[in-house]
């Protein structure tokens, strides 16, 4: 086997925003380098591999899909390298250092808001950085290394990347709008829902037309307070998780007694990456504490 030659960390990362840029000049200037330093570096990596990275369509250059390995690996070098970078600037401070999670609404804000709260109380000399966005931002910034853990719903395959670990199983259900005597699914709709990307739309619209009703989205929104309030104006029908849509003192009402389905919520962490000293500690308390039921506003 061919010994792999030497690269630097800084062709790896210009080969990472290369790909992630809309324009080799947008690389670039994120990168705070010229774009004839950047085409040197990518010019050099090409040398070292041996190998074509990218072929020019039009006026534009682009990967070759022999590339995505070399991008893969890249990706990972990258995400170890600020991995290693934060944990040195923590020791040689003396900091533990903060514990970045990222988690989807219904698990920060439904099912585990107790923990997070006694979990600052128990350890004030981290920060404990939330980030609360849907499960498809999320998996991208554990990936890049921004985040040390997620709390998402996993969508049909898992990026390689991840490790993940099945929390518990989350029940939706489904809320007609006001006055409306809910008959057989296909009379069920129109809908308002989560937007195309999101893993759980596609969890629902799967279980809706396997029950016979049509899955017509008029208005979208990533927030479920969002999706109520149109429920509760008569914009539509929809599919929320149980612990979100039902929140007093105004919960929606279902218009089935048994929820729609249920989705998986998981744990994920990036395979290979350096773990913050209380990440098994926050994981074992995710798995083994009770989720908090549904809650009344207060």
């Amino acid at each position: 086997m061919r010994q792999l030659p030497p690269l630097t960390v800084q062709q790896l990362d210009y080969l990472v925003a290369v790909a992630d840029a809309p324009t080799w000049a947008a690389a670039a200037a994120g990168l705070g380098v010229t774009p004839s330093a950047l085409s040197q570096g990518l010019r050099e990596l090409e040398r070292r591999l041996d190998l074509p990275l990218f072929e020019r369509v039009g006026r534009r250059r682009q990967l070759v899909p022999d590339a995505a390995e070399v991008l893969t690996y890249a990706r990972r070098v990258i995400a170890q390298t600020h991995d290693l970078n934060r944990w040195l600037d923590d020791a040689r401070s003396g900091r533990v250092g903060r514990l970045r999670v990222g988690m989807i609404d219904a698990a920060a804000l439904g099912h585990w808001p107790g923990l997070l709260q006694s979990f600052r109380q128990d350890h004030p000399d981290i920060g404990l950085q939330l980030s609360i966005a849907p499960s498809a931002e999320l998996l991208p910034l554990l990936i890049r290394g921004d985040l040390d853990v997620a709390v998402v719903v996993p969508p049909p395959v898992m990026p390689t990347e991840v490790e993940w670990t099945e929390l518990l199983a989350d029940p939706l259900a489904v809320y007609a709008p006001p006055g409306i005597t809910p008959g057989p699914p296909d009379t069920w709709g129109p809908w308002v829902s989560f937007p195309t990307s999101s893993h759980t739309r596609s969890l629902i619209a799967r279980e809706v037309e396997r029950l016979g009703a049509r899955f017509d989205v008029v208005s979208e929104s990533h927030q479920p307070e969002v999706l109520r309030e149109m429920v509760r104006l008569g914009l539509g029908w929809t599919v929320l998780p149980v612990i979100q849509a039902e929140l007093q003192p105004n919960p929606l009402v279902r218009a089935r007694p048994e929820p729609l389905l249920t989705r998986p919520l998981v744990v994920a962490r990036r395979v290979g990456s350096i773990a913050h000293p209380l990440l098994h500690d926050f994981i074992a308390d995710l798995a083994h504490r009770d989720p908090e039921p549904v809650r009344k506003l207060s």
